[in-house]
Order: structure tokens, then C-alpha cells, then sequence
């Protein structure tokens, strides 16, 4: 797979890192195993982060109260990269060098995970990230437990194409200006192309990172849906972003029975403090909602609000890929004997996690996750009650088939065949 050229700073920190500090080493910490988390505490996603470095704190705990690991505790080291992409290969590089951790979990943004993989790749680092992403991305070094395109945005737009999801025939794809919301609209935009949507039946509309001003925008989706053919909103905004575009939406009545709206990055924990009441029927593409009833999912609420002391029950699609995660790197490490990268690495594949979606979900070759969908819509108590989802998991397609650059690349990481972007005869997807 093609990577883009290493810059001169870049390759300058990973020479600092590399005789500054040494090369990182799983192994070395005799008393305990450091693990490293890598999420913002302050900035723009803060908002969405801060809660999964408390998710893995939590986690970890509950290791501890099991033994640990190797007959060793666990040791948090946490990281504040503050939102600054930048800044997240700068503290990936501490964790690793500095700090000699075993493993990260961190990450939200596509650019955040970006910044951080040559890092991860030059020092041989692992990192678990916990969201949904654009695909089209393959690491031996970082394993993706969130949605890929083909579990969550083609679902929904097959969703809103039915008649359950509204018969929609003109399609409005509203992202935060960055790379997951760009990369995502375009295998969109491929696929309702392939489900033969005309070009000029989709719109993509783009706002910046910090936007707080939505007034304007809500008013062109308004008019774009305004009569004709049956419209809906697919939106990848992230971040603090919804917050504020919500509040737009209430404030102008958009009215989600006339011009259905699907999110693929909110969650409940967005929207908390919002007049939910005046958001009813406003939906989300997710692998797990906290309205989920299962007997594994109770013990989730329960555990999450026990370690807060009750302050917050609230959990989330990213929490429970995080869980998820945690739960098969400390699987792997016991089936391994060791913490060492390499030896982790292989005993991930074909992990399984009974999860609190209900499901099994198993860790695939790719590096990617066989997981349900579902689609939820926001009901008078603030809940998203799921309204449909998948028979079973769906594994996880890292390339794209409606890419043309894409349609015949496969990712395996299986030894000895080591590859993340290899051409095949034939591909599959869901």
C-alpha cells in the first residue's frame, strides 16, 4: 500500500524519538504493563473523547481487580494531544519511546489517527482506534474497531432508500470539512451513483471544524428539501460541531418527517442537555446504541455507572468499541504469554467478544471488525430506539468496491502473507 512521503519534520521527530529515548519495548516495565491512552481533554473534541479515557481507565481497572495481566497490573499513562492533530504524533511518540507502553487506544478524528500511524509504524507501536472511519486505510499497526463505510454510511442510505426509511430519491451530505467526512461522501456518492442517483440529485455541503454559526446552512438544506423529490440529510459532522447544529435545527423547525436526517457521528451523549423532545425522529447509523437491551449490555450500564459513582450512565457507540477492543488486547496478551507487538498482533486474529450490542463480534484479518448495524431513531424519552438492524455481523471492508482504485484491493495481515493493500481477481463487500 502507497503511503504518503514521510516530511522532513516528521522524519526529524522519529529520529528524536528514536535516539532520544530508544526503541520502544513492550516488554521492559517489570512490575507493571503501561498502557497508553491517547485522547483530547481539551479542544474542539473533547466533547467526544474525554469519556473514552475514562472508559479505558475504567477498563482497566476492572483488569486489575482480575490479576491484571502476566500476573502484572496495569498502568494507565494518559496523553492530552488537546485536539491539535499535530500534536497527536508528538504524544504518540512520548507514550511509545518515553514511556515504554505496551499498547495505545486514542484517537477520534481520521487526522488524529493520521498524524500518529508513520509513529506507530517507525516504532513499531499498536494502537486500537475506537470510531468509525472513511476506510480505505490499512496498518498492520492499528486495529480499526469502528464502523467502515459498509457497516454503517451504505446501510443507512440503503436504509432512507427504502420504503421504511422514506422512499428518498435526493440525497444532501452534510460533513465537518476534514478527511472522514470527504472520503466518506465520496464512496457515497459512488454508491447512490451505482444505485443510479443522478449527479444533480446530490449535494455535499461542508462546515468547518469550529463552526458554531449554522444558521445560514440549515437554511440551504431547508430550501434544497423544500418540494420534489423525497430528500434526506446524511451528516458526518463531528465533534462539539453538533451541538450547535442541533440547536439550529430546533431553532428553525426543520421538520426530519418531510426531510429525514441520519447521523453517523452522534450518539446520545452528543445530545445530552439538548431539548430532546423537540428532536423526535431524528435518526443515527450505529453497531450499538445505549436503548440496546441485552444481558450484556446491562452489565456495561451497570459497570460505567458504578465507576463513576452513579454520575453518568450514559455510554456510546465509541465506549462499547472501546470495551471491545480492550477486552480482545488483553485476550491476546494471555494467549500470547506477552505483551510484545508482534506476538499480540497475530493472536488478535479471530478474537471474539461477546459485546453489549447483543452480538458476537470477531477481530478479522484486515484488522477490522464483523459487526451489526443499526439505525436508530431519537424517541420522547431521548433515547434512540432502534428501529432496524442487521440479521448478523457484517465484517468490516477496509477498500471500497464502488472506488474504482479501491474495487479489487483486499487487506489480509495473515503470516507470511503480509499485505494491506493487495490487487485481487475478486472482492466482496456487503
Amino acid at each position: 500500500m502507497k503511503r504518503a512521503p514521510i516530511s522532513s519534520v516528521m522524519l526529524s521527530m522519529m529520529s528524536a524519538l528514536w535516539l532520544g529515548f530508544g526503541v520502544s519495548t513492550a516488554d521492559a516495565a517489570e512490575d507493571t504493563i503501561k498502557v497508553g491512552i491517547l485522547h483530547s481533554m481539551s479542544g474542539t473534541m473533547a466533547i467526544s473523547e474525554y469519556v473514552l479515557k475514562d472508559t479505558v481507565l475504567m477498563l482497566i481497572a476492572d483488569q486489575n481487580k482480575k490479576g491484571g495481566l502476566l500476573g502484572k497490573k496495569l498502568e494507565a499513562v494518559v496523553a492530552d494531544p488537546e485536539s491539535d492533530w499535530d500534536a497527536f504524533a508528538e504524544k504518540a511518540g512520548e507514550l511509545l519511546n518515553r514511556e515504554k507502553v505496551a499498547v495505545v487506544f486514542g484517537g477520534w478524528t481520521s487526522l488524529s489517527r493520521k498524524a500518529a500511524l508513520p509513529i506507530l509504524e517507525y516504532m513499531n507501536g499498536l494502537l486500537f482506534y475506537p470510531v468509525q472511519y472513511e476506510g480505505e486505510e490499512s496498518s498492520r499497526n492499528v486495529f480499526y474497531l469502528g464502523a467502515a463505510p459498509n457497516q454503517q454510511a451504505i446501510p443507512a442510505a440503503r436504509y432512507l432508500m427504502s420504503k421504511e426509511g422514506g422512499d428518498v430519491r435526493r440525497w444532501i451530505l452534510l460533513g465537518t470539512d476534514y478527511l472522514y467526512p470527504r472520503k466518506t461522501n465520496q464512496i457515497l456518492s459512488a454508491f447512490l451513483a451505482a444505485e443510479g442517483v443522478s449527479p444533480e440529485d446530490i449535494t455535499t455541503i461542508y462546515a468547518s471544524p469550529t463552526q458554531s454559526d449554522w444558521r445560514e446552512i440549515v437554511e440551504r438544506v431547508k430550501a434544497l428539501g423544500a418540494g420534489g423529490k423525497k430528500t434526506a440529510v446524511i451528516s458526518t459532522v463531528t465533534g462539539g460541531s453538533n451541538a450547535n447544529l442541533y440547536a439550529e435545527l430546533v431553532n428553525q423547525q426543520f421538520d426530519v418527517s418531510k426531510v429525514p436526517f441520519m447521523a453517523l457521528s452522534v450518539s446520545e451523549r452528543e445530545l445530552r442537555g439538548m431539548d430532546l423532545g423537540k428532536l423526535i425522529g431524528h435518526m443515527a447509523a450505529r453497531n450499538y446504541f445505549h436503548s440496546v437491551r441485552s444481558a450484556e449490555n446491562d452489565a456495561f450500564i451497570k459497570m460505567w455507572a458504578d465507576f463513576n459513582e452513579q454520575r453518568d450512565r450514559m455510554t456510546n457507540d465509541a465506549m462499547e468499541a472501546t470495551l471491545i477492543g480492550f477486552r480482545m488486547w488483553a485476550q491476546a496478551v494471555s494467549q500470547a504469554g506477552s505483551t510484545d507487538v508482534n506476538a499480540v498482533r497475530q493472536a488478535m486474529y479471530g478474537q471474539r467478544v461477546r459485546a453489549p450490542s447483543g452480538f458476537e463480534v470477531v477481530m478479522n484479518t484486515n484488522h477490522l471488525l464483523s459487526k451489526p448495524v443499526m439505525i436508530g431513531k431519537l424517541d420522547a424519552s431521548g433515547s434512540f430506539d432502534v428501529v432496524w438492524r442487521s440479521i448478523n455481523p457484517i465484517k468490516a471492508s477496509v477498500w471500497s468496491r464502488y472506488l474504482p482504485e479501491s474495487a479489487r484491493r483486499v487487506a489480509d495481515w495473515t503470516f507470511p502473507w503480509v499485505c494491506g493493500g493487495c490487487t485481487e481477481p475478486t472482492f466482496k463487500d456487503w
